[in-house]
Formats: C-alpha cells, structure tokens, sequence
C-alpha cells in the first residue's frame, strides 16, 4: 500500500491511498473459505459449496468490506504517525463506478489541516486578576439571610402581615381544614388576615382574595373545575398562627451555622462569616479569571482553518440536519470552537496532561457530594461508600452512555485551565463586591 500527501494549500489536502493485491489478498482468500465452511446454502452440506461458487455470490462483497477496513486502519495510522494536525475528519470521494473487479485501487480523501501555530503565553496580553474586597455590608447580608434561613416557627396569638394561618374553610355544607399562606393573598386583601386572633371567624368574597386560581386551589384544596365552581362568600375560622421568627445571635446559632464550639462570641463568628465570604468570592474571581484566560488565547492566536473544507464537512457528518446557510450562520462559533480545541490539545501535548481513570472517579464523586450539599471527604464512612457507589453507577449507565467523557472532559478542562492560569501573565486588581458584580452582570 502506498499513501501520498498531496498539499493544495497551508490547510487543504489530498491523502492518495494506492491499495495492490497483496495488501488485501490473503485476508480475503482467508474470509472466503470462512464462509464457505459456514455457508448454508440448498444442494450442498455446509463445508462442501464449491469455492467458484462462493466468490461468485460472496466475493465482490468480501472485496468491498476488507479494503474499507483496511482503508480505515491505515489511513488513521498514516495521520498519526505524520502527527497531521487534522480539522474535522477525512472526508472519502466517492467513486460511484468502482470496478471491483481489478486488481488494484486507488482511493482519495479530502483533509482540512490546522494551520501552524503557537501557544505564546509572554506574547499574549495581561488578564486582570480581580481581588474582591468583602465589607461589613456583605457580612450584615449575610447574616440576615442565615437569620431567616435558621428562623423559627411561632405561634402568636394575632396575625401580622407575613404570617400563615391554619384554619377550616365553610361554605354551606362543604368544609376543608387548610392553610392560607401570606403570598396567596392579595395586597389588597391582607387587611381581612392582619389582626385577626385565634378562633376567629373571617368572611370573605373567596374571588377577591387569592391572587389567581392555583393559589385559591391550593389554599382550599379544590382541583380542575371544583376550583372554578368554588364562588361567593366563605368563611374561615383560624385556628393557629405560623410566624417564623428570625434567629438571633446567639451560641446555639453560631453553634448551628458554623458548627458546635467553632466560635464564642458574635465578633469571632462576624470575623468567620467574613472570612468565608472572601472565600467564596476568592473562588469567583479564580474562574472569572479562568474564563478570561481562556477567552484571551483563543481572540489572540491566529490559526487558519480550512473554511469551506469545514462547512461541507459539517454538512456531511450531520446527515441533512443542517443546511449549508445554516452552517454558515454560526459558523464563526463553530471556528472559535475549532480553535479552542486545537489550543487545548496543543497545550495538554507539550505539558503532558493526562486524565486517569481514579480522577474521573473522584471528579464525579464531588459532584455528588455537591448534590447532598457537601464538599470535600465525608466524615461518615458509609456515606462515602454510598457516594462512592453512585458515582461509578454514574459513570457506567448504559441509559446514558457520555457521562464517563463528559466527566473526562471536565477533568481535562480542569487540567489546562491549571496551565493556562499558572502561565498567564496577570495583572491584579483590588475592587468591591458591588464592582465585581456589575462587571461580571456585564459580561453576560
């Protein structure tokens, strides 16, 4: 077999694949007898079908099936051995009028090549690395929200405005045991709830106080065309008052928020909300500069693509869901995508980057723990087993076959996002959350 590069251009070329018979000949001699001793066919015992006979009936299509296996084997093995930097995949002309009767065959593929390029970090701008800077204002949001996160429930004597309330609905003879939760009510309803006491009695129009028809069926537990018929006034007896108060400052609530013993006093635990607050915006500011990174080789290094090579390959390995105008229509999204890829393996190449298997397992296990709302190791050793289990039951659903290289993919990501950050030259920048969150809303 003879494989020939022919370069029309820096990006397109032609691979010329010369196959002579000895390059297919022994493996279909070796198919023909295998099928003539499986062979079933009327008027002779399996094993006896005269070799005539079965080239005549099986030999074109034996031909036909080696020689595409073995176009496929060795073609891949020439790109590879010739470290060809290849844009999508080889594209076969088609030869409609093969006379599979020669001896031998030539056969052309269209490539798209990458063009040359290198990974420059000195040559590349400077990112900003942002430092965000936490207030005492972002420590009093904070602290508000776990207030009203670890509230309370109360029951006071009369309602307030916020207040849920327990009751019997009446209306003839139908009654119905619920609850009336305040954004049920409209605003202009809530002044018939505020102030009223336990064993009260409220009348009420049922249509002018629920702000729609699912939070009037929820509160009288009515359904389909039971809500609708359900008009006119009703009554509603209260027979208890939720309130959730917020928590307040004290131990049991450092306790509960921080863990048992972890602060003593509200300056410590003030100073350990802050802490963890830097924390957190310490994380978004790694990944904005991640994504700025990122974003910065791919706007700064050229690489020229085979365009039309592209397009009509697209349109081909997408079987007709697409139309060329269609393509074209995305077709700078489809470029810069080409172009981060040919970046990320550049990168993992010269920087050896490798995913294993045991960093696929450990990469699914955090996003389980992420979903029981931890992070890190499991101190209880039976829930590690059991997110152990999950994870590799994750990995291997047959029902969703990707999971384990959308993992991988993620992994390696991760890996070339080290390099890229660890390499990148950075400039960095103090700024307040307030700044922070309107450029990164800005961004989007």
């Amino acid at each position: 077999m003879n494989i020939t590069l022919e370069k029309s251009s820096n990006v397109n070329a032609k691979l010329i694949v010369a196959v002579a018979e000895e390059d297919y000949k022994a493996q279909v001699e070796k198919t023909l007898k295998d099928y003539r001793k499986r062979a079933n066919i009327k008027g002779f015992r399996p094993g006896t079908v005269p070799m005539t006979m079965v080239q005549k009936m099986f030999g074109k299509s034996i031909l036909a099936d080696e020689i595409n296996n073995l176009l496929g084997s060795s073609v891949q093995k020439y790109i590879t051995e010739n470290k060809l930097n290849l844009v999508g995949d080889p594209l076969p002309v088609i030869d409609e009028n093969i006379d599979w009767n020669q001896k031998e065959f030539t056969f052309t593929y269209e490539l798209g090549l990458a063009g040359d390029f290198v990974v420059d970090f000195q040559a590349l701008p400077a990112v900003t690395s942002y430092e965000i800077q936490a207030t005492d204002k972002e420590v009093e949001e904070a602290i508000e929200t776990l207030k009203k996160q670890y509230a309370e429930q109360i029951h006071p004597e009369v309602a307030e405005e916020g207040d849920m309330l327990f009751g019997t609905f009446a209306q003839g003879e139908w009654s119905e045991k619920s609850a009336i939760p305040a954004k049920a009510i409209k605003d202009e309803a809530k002044a018939i709830f505020i102030g009223a006491s336990k064993d009260a009695v409220l009348t009420f129009d049922v249509d002018a106080v629920f702000v729609d028809e699912k939070a009037k069926g929820l509160a009288t537990n009515k359904k389909g065309e039971e809500i609708a018929a359900l008009t006119g006034e009703v009554t509603f007896t209260v027979e208890d008052i939720t309130r959730s108060a917020d928590a307040i400052l004290d131990q049991a609530f450092f306790d509960k928020v921080l863990g048992e013993g972890k602060v003593s006093s509200e300056e410590e635990f003030r100073n350990e909300i802050l802490a963890i607050i830097q924390d957190n915006y310490k994380r978004e500011a790694a990944y904005l500069l991640r994504i700025d990174a990122e974003k910065s080789l791919v706007e700064n290094i050229d690489i020229e693509l085979p365009e039309e090579f592209l397009k009509n390959w697209l349109v081909k390995v997408n079987e007709g869901k697409y139309t060329l105008e269609q393509i074209e229509a995305d077709f700078d999204a489809v470029k810069r995508d080409i172009r981060w890829s040919l970046i990320k393996n550049d990168l993992a190449d010269k920087h050896g980057i490798k995913v294993d298997y045991p960093e696929v397992i450990e990469k699914t296990k955090d996003m389980v723990r992420g979903q029981f709302g931890m992070y890190g190791n499991a101190a209880d050793p039976q829930m590690e087993e059991m997110i152990e289990r999950i994870a590799n039951g994750y990995l291997t659903d047959k029902a969703n076959s990707d999971n384990f290289s959308k993992i991988f993919n993620q992994v390696f990501a991760d890996k070339v996002a080290e390099v890229i950050v660890s390499n990148v030259k950075a400039e960095t920048k103090a700024i307040d959350v307030e700044g922070f969150k309107s450029l990164v809303g800005s961004d989007n």
